[in-house]
């Protein structure tokens, strides 16, 4: 299965707002197709700052913003108070997207602080990921531009992986490093090579 173009634009904002582009983020907005910016759009920029924290996201919001916004959300987008319901939800995308080895990362995330897995899985999963709107496999390629990107290769090879769970294609995968390539290696030389041969080598 290919990219579509609305998904390839969708990745290439979400790689310009990780590496704090704005140029490139504006641009991207002002030459949205048609029924663009939509949902999916609002989704991706909820979940930049599970990659470049907030104070980035806030930019990019407010870059949007001004270059023509992101559309007004649907009543049903707003979400309550995170709760019991957010950190069930986190938690089943997470078995789905590390599978065998999601007992091992729970265990090294509380070992750098036991709150931190549940944040992990409360918020990053259970509040952002598993949202509806975008969905999981579409998620997972966001991960893997932006984490190849930043030259996070552990993590890029999990989500990876994520990808192929949730029913993106090796192809997809591919697809999704070649539409941010001159992008990133602007900014980062040899990072999406870097991520090609990691990714060469995964069982």
């Amino acid at each position: 299965m290919s990219l579509s173009i609305s998904d390839r634009r969708l990745l290439r904002l979400f790689v310009a707002c990780t590496l704090g582009n704005w140029d490139e983020a504006a641009r991207v907005r002002r030459d949205a197709g048609p029924g663009e910016p939509d949902r999916r759009w609002r989704e991706a920029l909820l979940q930049v700052h599970l990659f470049a924290g907030i104070p980035r996201q806030v930019e990019a919001a407010q870059v949007l913003v001004l270059a023509g916004g992101l559309g007004e959300p649907d009543p049903g987008e707003i979400e309550g108070s995170p709760g019991a319901e957010s950190l069930a939800r986190g938690a089943a995308l997470f078995e789905r997207i590390y599978a065998g080895d999601a007992v091992p990362v729970r265990e090294r995330l509380a070992r750098g602080h036991p709150e931190f897995e549940r944040w992990v899985l409360e918020h990053a999963y259970g509040r952002v990921l598993a949202r509806p709107g975008l969905a999981a496999d579409r998620r997972e390629l966001l991960a893997v531009v932006a984490l190849a990107a930043l030259g996070q290769e552990r993590q890029l090879a999990s989500h990876a992986r994520g990808a192929l769970r949730c029913g993106a294609t090796a192809e997809e995968i591919d697809q999704a490093l070649d539409a941010v390539e001159d992008l990133v290696e602007a900014e980062r030389p040899g990072r999406i090579a870097g991520a090609r041969r990691m990714l060469a080598r995964l069982p």
